[in-house]
């Protein structure tokens, strides 16, 4: 099927996209401190998905980085509004209409609306608290609406996998379920850490490796479809 070969193909750059440029970011604003007008903004060598010594945003949202960050979710958004589209189509062809399939659309959608939202916010300015609290919300948001339509793909993909025998490995299903059953539980943990104030590194590392999680959905949605279907 040819929504298959598409959806394969979405899937790898929409890991591939947003993890080369948070991480092009961080090497910029910590090797490259030349590149940066201002020296307050450089950060000095950390590994932040160990010990946490800047958040994802704290690298991405001053010149030059905001110029690798911004486009990078523009184009990340705009596969996933693709991604999930196409997937609709897979199930339609397969299956027909499923009760979870709006949802499924909806919150994926709802994801790189929220992305997109918030890459255009990063790095302007203004002291006012209810701004502070808009960005927030919108970076919650996002977090939310993408691993609702990760979970909703997971449970139509397994109420229905005995039409999908033939064109998806099982294994691959399974490590879809396990990966979006720990994001859901380590997300619900964390909620206390996030809301209270202090555990500064702590926050930023789990910023990172959570968000590395959420994209490596992507790699099991290219490893989940067989190269040849019937």
């Amino acid at each position: 099927m040819d929504n298959i070969k598409k959806v394969k193909a979405l899937s790898i750059w929409i890991f591939i996209v947003p993890f080369v440029a948070i991480n092009t970011c961080l090497i910029l604003i910590t090797q490259f401190h030349d590149l940066f007008p201002n020296k307050e903004n450089i950060i000095h060598f950390t590994f932040p998905y160990v010990d946490g010594g800047a958040s994802i945003s704290r690298t991405a949202r001053y010149f030059p980085t905001y110029l690798v960050f911004k486009p990078a979710m523009f184009l990340t958004a705009y596969l996933l509004i693709k991604y999930w589209i196409y997937n609709k189509k897979i199930i339609l062809n397969i299956h027909g209409n499923h009760k979870y399939l709006k949802k499924m659309l909806f919150f994926g959608i709802g994801s790189a609306i929220c992305l997109v939202i918030h890459s255009i916010f990063l790095g302007i300015k203004f002291d006012i608290d209810a701004y502070k609290l808009f960005r927030r919300v919108i970076m919650l948001a996002f977090i939310i609406f993408e691993i609702a339509a990760q979970t909703y793909f997971v449970l139509i993909f397994y109420s229905i996998k005995s039409k999908l025998k033939s064109f998806i490995n099982e294994t691959y299903l399974k490590c879809k379920a396990v990966l979006v059953s720990i994001l859901i539980f380590v997300g619900i943990l964390a909620l206390p850490l996030v809301s209270m104030p202090g555990n500064k590194h702590l926050k930023h590392a789990l910023e990172w490796d959570y968000f590395l999680g959420v994209i490596t959905f992507y790699i099991f949605t290219f490893l989940l479809w067989k190269k040849k279907n019937n």
